[in-house]
């Protein structure tokens, strides 16, 4: 056969619906050796689900494309196989929600389960599947899908996301996610004898540079949109939002999300933000859209302030933003309603001031005591919701207390000195200045204190402690760049006469000073330490101090089961009772054994919510714990599941806020 010039010779690409693809008899599809093994977790299958019911519902021309299929025809010419290349993981998820669905119906709709069957199980072999995996884990696979119980097994990623299908999707619902796997589609490729498989796997899988977060958001947003209707959210709200935040439009969504979500948005190795706002944002008609995109603009152009707050025209205001910045943008989203809520006159310019007041206090408290200030700002949008009280409480709890700070810079280091020096100065700005070190960083032999003894003249001791407080709060000041360079590591009396032609109030007290050593900076740092204290005060409320613990709502989602997971927390607080509970596993267990008890009501209400993690019967396989002869708990999610429903249930019986676990060193490390 001629072929026509710049065809392809060894490959066969076709756009085919995915269901009718898998349904022919001759369609058997191997797992090569080489693939790696199944790991979709349940998030993906959340992901897929969420997928299949919108298209479900989209008008009947509406399909969804989820992606290519690379296979190959078997080695063995007699063989009818496909050696599937590319697409394992989404197939085989595909596979287990079919099987779902036949399962919970094949009793009650024996047309549908027919249907369903052509999909699963090879006519010519009724008890094999059509999908074969890696035979290490083949039959693992097939005895899911084929429902057999009859042998034990281990547990296996399959089960997990089976049972995940298995409680989302009730048998009333299975039409409805029939028709909407049935709108799935993919390209077909395949390879002919001469084909590459390794290279053309490689380059469907290593070309590009994946869609970032922002990119998903503003697909998302205009997919489904008329062009016109497009064009005009574009023009009108999209653009306006990238020209205000720029390259910060990543920190953007994230931010805006946490605030107005209340919980921490992760980004690091999966699509969180992006997730974050698919769950926040369904899909809407175009007028409801224009509603929701105004007010993403108009926190966008707020953002814009945050980042530059030289374009707020209140200087005290603009100084305050720019003084929070000192500490990064950690605390955005806090800062971020705030700041708009002053713009739409909701909060009156003294309340943003002193609120923009307490999360300096609170930052620089923390960081001086050597308290982290990550996954902080969710809890405290959380109370900010709640009211003004609410919020300070929140703050107060866990801003170190005058006592703590006391101790930590009496021979601590100063962090963010050139900030902390100039607001105790009162300078207007620390352009020109430097941080100053009266006593040098790097000594000579010749330096001297008061220009009897040198420094090599003390003691090893001496010179230790010398060194000890080189760079806490009572050895530093701000000085002049011309008058630092002219006294840089000179001695204290030779620098005197520069101390005191300064402008700078506090630097200039230090020419009144006879000697320096130890005990003058001692001196020194007690009294400054006083004035940091009336300036970054901790808010008047119950002094209550759990720097330690992290809210529940706060705790880190993570995905499968980690190396550590079994000492993951020291204990759990709940609800002022000290639980031996190191394991996201038991966790999950003791809290809905103790909601069953104690609020029951909710509890039954969030799993006919979420679909679980309560059932009637122990209706597949897998880990069960019995509540009660009529309820079981089921225990076979993945962590991240667990870790969501533990804060769901919480929620729902309104007792999160009262729920906090402290992490072990091991889980800070995870």
């Amino acid at each position: 056969m001629s072929q026509v010039p710049g065809s392809a010779t060894n490959v066969d690409a076709t756009a085919v619906n995915t269901i009718e693809w898998l349904s022919q008899p001759a369609t058997t599809i191997v797992v090569p050796v080489y693939q790696r093994q199944y790991r979709w977790d349940i998030g993906g299958c959340e992901q897929l689900l969420a997928d299949v019911r919108a298209v479900a519902d989209a008008e009947p021309t509406t399909m969804h494309f989820i992606g290519s299929i690379l296979s190959a025809a078997a080695s063995d010419p007699d063989s009818q196989d496909l050696v599937l290349i590319d697409g394992q993981q989404r197939i085989t998820t595909l596979m287990l929600l079919i099987a779902a669905l036949h399962h919970s119906i094949r009793g009650t709709d024996p047309d549908l389960a027919a249907e369903l069957a052509r999909v699963l199980v090879r006519q010519d072999a009724p008890d094999r599947t059509k999908l074969r995996p890696h035979r290490e884990w083949a039959d693992l696979f097939e005895d899911v899908v084929l429902d057999r119980h009859d042998t034990p097994r281990p547990e296996s990623r399959f089960d997990d996301n089976y049972a995940f299908f298995r409680s989302q999707v009730s048998p009333d619902e299975a039409p409805r996610i029939w028709r909407g796997i049935r709108k799935l589609e993919h390209v077909s490729i395949t390879l002919g004898a001469g084909a590459n498989a390794q290279q053309i796997f490689e380059s469907l899988n290593s070309t590009g540079e994946p869609l970032r977060d922002h990119e998903l958001i503003h697909n998302y947003i205009l997919m489904g949109l008329s062009h016109e209707q497009q064009t005009r959210i574009e023009d009108e709200f999209w653009l306006p939002i990238e020209r205000a935040t720029g390259d910060q439009i990543a920190g953007f969504w994230r931010h805006y999300l946490i605030m107005t979500t209340g919980r921490e948005v992760t980004v690091a190795g999966e699509r969180g933000v992006y997730d974050a706002f698919r769950a926040q944002v369904p899909r809407v008609d175009v007028d409801t859209l224009r509603t929701l995109a105004t007010g993403w603009r108009t926190f966008a152009e707020a953002y814009a302030v945050l980042l530059d707050p030289s374009r707020e025209p209140d200087p005290d205001i603009s100084r305050q933003l720019a003084y929070v910045n000192t500490f990064g943008r950690g605390m955005y989203p806090l800062v971020l309603r705030a700041y708009h809520d002053h713009r739409a006159g909701l909060l009156d310019r003294a309340g943003l001031i002193d609120l923009l007041e307490h999360v300096q206090a609170l930052l620089l408290r923390r960081q001086i005591v050597g308290l982290g200030n990550d996954r902080l700002v969710a809890r405290l949008c959380r109370a900010r919701e709640q009211g003004q009280d609410a919020l300070i409480h929140a703050i107060s709890r866990i801003t170190p207390s005058d006592e703590r700070i006391r101790v930590a810079l009496k021979y601590g280091d100063l962090p963010y000195a050139a900030y902390v020096l100039g607001r105790i100065a009162g300078v207007a700005s620390p352009a020109g200045l430097d941080v100053e070190h009266v006593f040098p960083l790097a000594p000579g032999d010749e330096w001297s204190g008061d220009g009897i003894r040198r420094f090599a003249d003390l003691s090893d001791d001496e010179q230790n402690s010398h060194r000890a407080l080189a760079q806490s709060l009572g050895n530093m000041t701000l000085l002049e760049q011309p008058l630092a360079e002219r006294t840089f590591g000179a001695s204290f009396p030779d620098k005197r006469a520069a101390y005191a032609a300064s402008a700078v109030g506090i630097t200039r007290e230090l020419a009144e000073a006879d000697a320096w050593g130890t005990a003058a900076i001692a001196a020194r740092t007690v009294a400054l330490t006083e004035r940091l204290l009336q300036i970054w005060r901790r808010p008047a409320t119950t002094l209550i101090d759990d720097d330690g613990l992290t809210p529940v709502l706060d705790a880190k989602r993570r995905r499968g089961w980690p190396r550590g997971w079994e000492r993951e927390f020291e204990y759990v607080e709940y609800r002022g009772e000290h639980w031996e509970v190191h394991d996201v596993k038991y966790l999950f267990n003791r809290v809905f054994r103790r909601l069953w008890a104690d609020a029951r009501d909710d509890v039954v209400a969030y799993s006919a919510r979420r679909g679980g993690p309560l059932f009637p019967e122990k209706a597949w396989n897998g880990q069960w714990d019995e509540l009660d002869g009529s309820t079981f708990l089921y225990m076979g999610w993945d962590s991240k599941y667990m870790l969501a429903a533990v804060q769901g249930v919480l929620e729902q019986a309104g007792v999160a806020h009262e729920v906090f676990v402290k992490y072990s060193y091991l889980g800070a490390a995870m």
